[in-house]
Formats: structure tokens, C-alpha cells, sequence
């Protein structure tokens, strides 16, 4: 059951995925730019956008959806969400293995944009409202366990949560 202060699991996703998007929205603004810098600063950034896509996923996998499998009759989109993540993680790893940002970059980056926002778009008008309406579901304890896998699985990767 939600708490009035929207302190639920996904409300916690959620707020991932804005942080993702303005990620996004910055690596385009970048892209645009001729500065010398812009090259570093666009490959930074496309590697923060992976980091953060794979502790995203990687705690609706583990905690998340196996939760919603628990307490949902219809669980096609928990399928389709899964088959979406692996989508996004094999952009992510050819992202990773690029040594320079150029135009083939660039455009993985787009399209790895483009894969987040339907997928975004499918969470938040279908599985967000199916998971709140699931009574038997504790989404502010699901939010504490997802919050401390993202902190634990961040700080393996050197990154701050």
C-alpha cells in the first residue's frame, strides 16, 4: 500500500527513471556541441546513463518483479519488461566497449534513449498501476529492499547511489 508521502517502490523507480532521462536529454544537448570536450564529456556520460540502466534493472529483476510475479494472475508484461531489459543491456555492453564516441555512438545512445522511454512508457502506465492495486503487496517495504540493493550494487561499481 502506498504511503501519502509516495514512498513506494515505485515511486523509486520512477525517480530513476527521470534521472535517466535527463541523462538523455543532456547527451543530446552535447551532441550538438563542437567543443574538444564534448567528445570526453559525451562518453562520461553515456557510461554514467549505463551504470545506472544496469542497477535499474538489475533491482527490478531481482526484487521487483519477482515480487509482482508473486501477487499478478497476468504477468506478460513482467515478460515483456525482462525481454526489454535485455534489449538495453546489450546496447549498454556495446556502448561500454566503444573507445570513442563517434557517429555509430551516438546513435546507440539514441536508440538506447528510445528503448528506456517505451519501456518507461509501459511501466508507468501498465505495471506501476497493476502493482499498486495488488493488495497483498508491501511497496514501501519493496522500495526499502530495492533502495539498499541499488546502494549496495552502486557502491560495487564505484558509483554514488
Amino acid at each position: 500500500m502506498p504511503t501519502r508521502s509516495g514512498k513506494d517502490a515505485c515511486d523509486l523507480l520512477d525517480a530513476d527513471h527521470k534521472a535517466v532521462k535527463k541523462m538523455f536529454k543532456d547527451y543530446e544537448d552535447l551532441t550538438g556541441s563542437r567543443a574538444r570536450s564534448a567528445a570526453q564529456k559525451k562518453m562520461e556520460l553515456a557510461h554514467q546513463i549505463c551504470q545506472e540502466l544496469s542497477v535499474h534493472a538489475q533491482i527490478e529483476e531481482e526484487i521487483f518483479y519477482p515480487a509482482l510475479r508473486e501477487v499478478l494472475k497476468e504477468t506478460d508484461l513482467l515478460n515483456e519488461a525482462t525481454v526489454e531489459h535485455q534489449g538495453v543491456k546489450d546496447l549498454v555492453a556495446q556502448i561500454q566497449g566503444m573507445a570513442k564516441a563517434d557517429e555509430m555512438f551516438d546513435a546507440k545512445v539514441k536508440v538506447l534513449g528510445e528503448y528506456v522511454d517505451h519501456h518507461v512508457k509501459e511501466e508507468k502506465g501498465d505495471i506501476f498501476p497493476k502493482a499498486r492495486a495488488a493488495r497483498k503487496l508491501d511497496l514501501v517495504g519493496l522500495r526499502e529492499q530495492l533502495e539498499m540493493r541499488k546502494e549496495e550494487l552502486m557502491s560495487q561499481i564505484g558509483a554514488v547511489a
